[in-house]
């Protein structure tokens, strides 16, 4: 999008005055993505009401040749039934093609959600919402959303109608058009007094509504403690507490309706009573013929639909209001990607310049400057706390540092081909989600799929072939059907970044719930079985940094020193960062 010329000072507003409603941007957007459909309906509801504004007309015509058995009468009823059988069809062609364009509109916002979700990183997302929050916005307040195009689609129609009957009633009888158009600003104020009160409400609803989801999300993720603990009646009440105020912002949400409603529904009525009344006397006194009078009574009743844009309206506010919790999530900004290629013979050296990053304000990594040549193993150590799991995510480009560069094989990650990055970069993590619908699916997850015996063979160097092949299909199990221990389920989180692995192979205390003899096989086949490259280990294992060519010992988000293990050791601020974990009788000399 070209950048408009002259942009308004930093320090005053636009001209306007007003700030660009995200939410209305995300709606037009909607609007894009299913203009046909969108227009269809649009055009379906305006032949629909051409038809409906067309039939009383018609009607009350070929009731007077009825009347007066005048020639022609045939025609016309030809014409009323032919008017009839449109009126019905257009209105199912409307109730189709909105379906098909709510639909439509709702699984592309969905799309547009997810997929913005899944370019962040992956701190970003959790940092402004929780995982309830962004259920709602991903699924309740995506299918509110998704409802605007049609609804305005066919609120034109819903206008068209009522204004379209009252231009017809002033032809028919301007007397009675008159009498109408007297109680028309009771009616717009109604409407307009709705379409303010409505919105906060919506808005506050949706907000208590998010909350609500949140702490549903919280609860069911920490079951089993919540069960252990004896807290089912405690949880319960905290998940339901801001029921209350969920409570009194729908009630009063729907104070507002049903106030616009009744009115309507008192005011319409009655306009509509007088204007009938009206047309008796001038049919009494030969001012109107029979069949004036009914299609006046039909336009009657057609222009006092204009209180059921009522409805529309309360829609379009839902919709607008949802569509802002759907912009705000799409705001996060995304990880900008570069293009240039990895060096084809690169080994893996990893270089961090001056990485500071922070989180909540307070900093986590400070200056760090750390280069790892190609190749070489490093153990990454330090107390809890010490910044060792964001640098591994930074390290692997699963976030980007506040400041500094982070570069692989002398390539900036930050201007690298994303592709090539992720197959080059390997991760396996304390807690590994798998995904795939089976075992062997699972190890092979990722940016490129392994065949199946490289799949097992990094299964066998990750010590999961075993376990693996007891299971009842084997690797072709289900995984809804692997009932998997902690253990179990690192070793297959190592063994799908062992089948992934490039030049450089991330292992963020990935053995922590291994056992000492699992954790030795694991941390041998890494160097022997695996594709050769560079490896960083961020671990709490005393065996772990032994065995790694190099030790970076981190302190409060800073490189406090790297070195081999077995200097290191001599320091006894170093040994305390293994404290309570039985020395290598090896090393620790």
């Amino acid at each position: 999008m070209p950048a408009p010329s002259g942009p308004p000072s930093p320090t005053r507003p636009p001209a306007t005055g007003r700030k660009p409603d995200p939410g209305a941007a995300v709606l037009t957007d909607a609007f894009r993505h299913s203009p046909v459909h969108t227009v269809a309906v649009c055009l379906f509801g305006v032949a629909g009401a051409a038809v409906a504004l067309a039939l009383p007309a018609v009607l009350g015509h070929t009731l007077d040749l009825l009347l007066d058995s005048a020639p022609g009468v045939g025609a016309a009823l030809m014409l009323s039934a032919v008017l009839l059988v449109a009126d019905v069809l257009l209105d199912a062609l409307v109730a189709l093609a909105g379906g098909v364009t709510t639909a439509r509109s709702t699984a592309w916002l969905r799309r547009r959600g997810i997929g913005h979700l899944l370019s962040l990183a992956p701190h970003r997302a959790a940092d402004r919402f929780t995982a309830g929050d962004l259920v709602t916005r991903l699924t309740g307040n995506a299918a509110e959303a998704g409802t605007a195009p049609t609804t305005a689609a066919t609120g034109l129609a819903a206008v068209l109608t009522p204004v379209g009957a009252l231009v017809a009633l002033a032809v028919t009888d301007v007397w009675l058009a008159a009498v109408f158009l007297a109680g028309l600003p009771l009616l717009t104020r109604l409407l307009r007094t709705f379409a303010q009160g409505s919105s906060d409400c919506v808005r506050r609803y949706q907000r208590v509504q998010a909350e609500i989801a949140s702490r549903l999300v919280e609860a069911l993720g920490g079951a089993r403690t919540i069960a252990a603990a004896g807290t089912g009646a405690r949880e319960r009440a905290r998940v339901l507490a801001p029921l209350p105020e969920l409570d009194a912002h729908g009630r009063l949400m729907w104070q507002v309706y049903g106030r616009a409603v009744v009115g309507s529904s008192i005011l319409v009525p009655l306009l509509t009573t007088v204007v009938l009344a009206v047309g008796g006397l001038r049919l009494a006194h030969g001012a109107l013929t029979v069949g004036e009078l009914l299609a006046a009574s039909r336009y009657a009743a057609l222009t006092a639909a204009l209180g059921g844009v009522t409805g529309q309206l309360n829609a379009l506010v839902r919709g607008r209001a949802a569509a802002r919790r759907t912009a705000e999530l799409l705001a996060l900004p995304q990880v900008r990607h570069g293009t240039r290629p990895l060096p084809a013979d690169g080994r893996g050296r990893l270089e961090l310049r001056g990485v500071t990053v922070a989180r909540d304000g307070a900093p986590v990594l400070r200056g760090v400057d750390l280069a790892v040549p190609g190749g070489t193993t490093l153990a990454v150590v330090g107390h809890s706390g010490a910044g060792k799991s964001t640098l591994a995510a930074v390290a692997g480009r699963l976030t980007d540092p506040d400041s500094g560069q982070v570069l692989l094989d002398g390539v900036p990650l930050a201007e690298a081909d994303p592709a090539q990055l992720r197959r080059e970069i390997g991760y396996a993590f304390e807690r590994p989600a798998l995904f795939g619908e089976t075992v062997g699916a699972a190890l092979a997850f990722g940016a490129e799929r392994p065949a199946a015996p490289a799949v097992e063979a990094a299964a066998r160097a990750a010590g999961a072939d075993t376990f693996v092949r007891l299971l009842p299909r084997g690797y072709a199990t289900p995984l809804a059907d692997a009932p998997l221990s902690g253990g179990e389920l690192q070793r297959l989180g190592v063994a799908r970044a062992f089948a992934h692995a490039g030049r450089l192979l991330i292992l963020d205390d990935a053995t922590s719930s291994l056992d000492t003899v699992t954790e030795h096989h694991v941390s041998r086949a890494l160097l022997e079985d695996v594709r050769p490259g560079t490896r960083l280990l961020i671990t709490h294992r005393l065996a772990s940094a032994a065995r790694a060519d190099l030790v970076a010992w981190m302190d409060g988000g800073r490189i406090r020193a790297v070195a081999p293990h077995a200097l290191l050791w001599q320091d006894a601020d170093y040994r305390a960062v293994f404290a309570g974990t039985a020395p290598d009788p090896s090393t620790a000399s």
